[in-house]
């Protein structure tokens, strides 16, 4: 067995800032594939491609071409689109992706507009002045009929924000609002940002080291997952195992922590390949990666994706733990660095010593 090529806890956190502070709502995903390439172009042995679907391809040439791998990790994040220009001239919105608009109240954002352009708001209910509507501030749902997107604009009417540029089906996302401290990372969008900046630092292990996978393997960093078809289509029909690397959910009645690398047996779509799950629990042992084991009720990856698909390869899916997912998510140093080396260590599964060293 090799030993593990060291990780470089700076880069992964950098890494993990830009990615971060990159917006990608579900749909609108073109600055933070363009900031990926851009760091992957710095590995010359990696062969780049874009789908057409706007995914990123990377193919990392292994010691072994006969039984490719592939590990999927996903870029896009929530986010929202504008459904409607009130005639207050505020914004009403539709959601990407799953979460309760409760977990966005009072947040900022910007809006893409469809020139190019962009504009600056923030996330309220309508009746959100406590001087003004009393209880009812308290008491009103929560919902995308409710939620309103003021922005920061002279605008009192629907024609007044047209004139800005603002038109239905611009992109909305949510400021990310990234902090570090004692090791903690805070901020939305870790989900599944964590994992991206994982896979990337575990290639950067290997290059620096001057090694290669024991299997090539193909990287989909994939743009639509967060609304159920990320990897369902992207995947070589070739490959003989997919591992999928996504965030671990943290919070009451899981076995995930913030410090822990998490192995996922079950999803809301089902079990994962119970033998591939198993290899890499091994693996893990083997080279004392901190990780556990994790179901997950409310849940699915890009694995589900492309087994729904139809896709024929065995499936396991590990990440990094996170908690408050879909909210505003927090997760540890630790568990990026457990991660990146479980990354690696599959990477160079089966590969052996060099005599001579």
């Amino acid at each position: 067995m090799i030993p593990l090529p060291k990780v470089d806890s700076i880069y992964l956190t950098s890494t993990l800032q830009t990615l971060l502070e990159t917006p990608s709502p579900t749909g609108h995903t073109d600055k933070v594939i363009a900031a990926l390439e851009r760091l992957l172009l710095g590995f010359p042995v990696l062969r780049l491609s874009r789908t057409r679907k706007g995914s990123l391809l990377a193919s990392f040439p292994g010691e072994d071409d006969a039984a490719p791998r592939a590990i999927a990790s996903h870029v896009d994040t929530l986010g929202a689109m504008v459904k409607e220009i009130k005639q207050t001239g505020r914004l009403r919105m539709t959601r990407l992706g799953g979460y309760a608009w409760g977990s966005v109240e009072g947040e900022g954002c910007t809006v893409f507009l469809g020139n190019g352009g962009t504009l600056r708001g923030s996330i309220l209910p309508e009746k959100a002045s406590g001087h003004v509507h009393g209880e009812v501030v308290a008491t009103a749902k929560r919902d995308s009929a409710m939620m309103e997107l003021r922005l920061d604009a002279r605008t009192s009417s629907a024609q007044e924000t047209r004139n800005l540029g603002v038109e239905v089906g611009d992109f909305i996302a949510f400021d990310p609002r990234v902090e570090v401290a004692n090791g903690f990372f805070r901020s939305r969008h870790l989900d599944n940002k964590a994992g991206v900046a994982s896979v990337v630092a575990a290639i950067r292990a290997l290059v620096d080291a001057g090694l290669s996978p024991t299997h090539t393997t193909h990287f989909l960093f994939s743009t639509y997952e967060e609304v159920g078809h990320g990897a369902a289509a992207e995947i070589s029909p070739g490959i003989a195992e997919f591992v999928v690397v996504d965030m671990a959910a943290v919070g009451e009645g899981q076995n995930s922590d913030e410090f822990h690398a998490t192995v996922c047996v079950k999803d809301r779509s089902g079990p994962y390949d119970e033998k591939l799950s198993n290899r890499l629990r091994l693996l893990a042992e083997s080279q004392s990666i901190a990780y556990r084991v994790d179901i997950y009720p409310h849940y699915a990856s890009d694995g589900s994706n492309y087994w729904r698909a139809g896709g024929a390869a065995p499936v396991a899916l590990i990440g990094p733990g996170v908690d408050a997912s879909h909210h505003y998510e927090r997760t540890h140093t630790d568990a990026l660095i457990a991660t990146t080396q479980w990354i690696a260590a599959y990477l160079l599964e089966g590969a052996e010593s060099d005599p001579q060293e």
